[in-house]
């Protein structure tokens, strides 16, 4: 299982999705993850919406196997529920 963040510099929400996605590393054999710097990348909101296939307001966007999750809050309550997050 891949999952990728799109995220930009100072954003706490991005730094608790990284957070999430460590713990999920630590304690699943079949996790990976890569965290993108938009600003760094070069990736506009316009790519992120067209990636997630609606229009997206905030960072970071988190895709799971290349499907869109959402943001951290919906990325946090889809890995309790599915990948056996405990925080």
């Amino acid at each position: 299982m891949f999952t990728v963040i799109f995220g930009r510099p100072g954003c706490p929400y991005c730094v608790r999705a990284k957070e999430v996605a460590d713990q999920l590393k630590e304690s699943r054999d079949d996790f990976n993850y890569r965290y993108v710097d938009i600003q760094a990348e070069g990736i506009s909101k316009a790519d992120l919406e067209k990636s997630a296939g609606k229009p997206v307001e905030t960072v970071p966007q988190i895709f799971v196997d290349q499907t869109h999750i959402g943001g951290f809050t919906e990325f946090e309550a889809y890995s309790k529920a599915n990948l056996g997050l405990y925080q």
